[in-house]
């Protein structure tokens, strides 16, 4: 199996910090959708939501499979980042 690389997505979405949780659970399901599709090419992790944007974190094999879980999903992209490194508090303690 391929090693997956983890990605940071921007999506410009107008309107999205204002929708409701019904909405929101609508894009989840065609974001699920299109995973399931992609048969373990990529992966979900977590969303932020802020204004007319969404960051998302994704595990994937390429930056190929990101849009093409975009096109699959019907979920704009951006701009896909790839993250080298991950820190937070505790890398202090190293």
């Amino acid at each position: 199996m391929t090693q997956l690389k983890r990605y940071l997505i921007e999506r410009d979405i107008p309107g999205i910090g204002g929708m409701s949780i019904v909405e929101l659970c609508g894009a989840a399901r065609a974001s699920n959708g299109a995973i399931r599709q992609l048969d373990g090419r990529v992966q979900w992790q977590h969303s932020y939501v802020a204004g007319d944007k969404s960051f998302c974190i994704y595990l994937a094999e390429s930056e190929a499979a990101i849009h093409e879980h975009a096109e699959l999903s019907g979920i704009p992209v951006t701009r896909v980042t790839e993250v080298s490194q991950v820190i937070d508090p505790l890398t202090a303690n190293n």
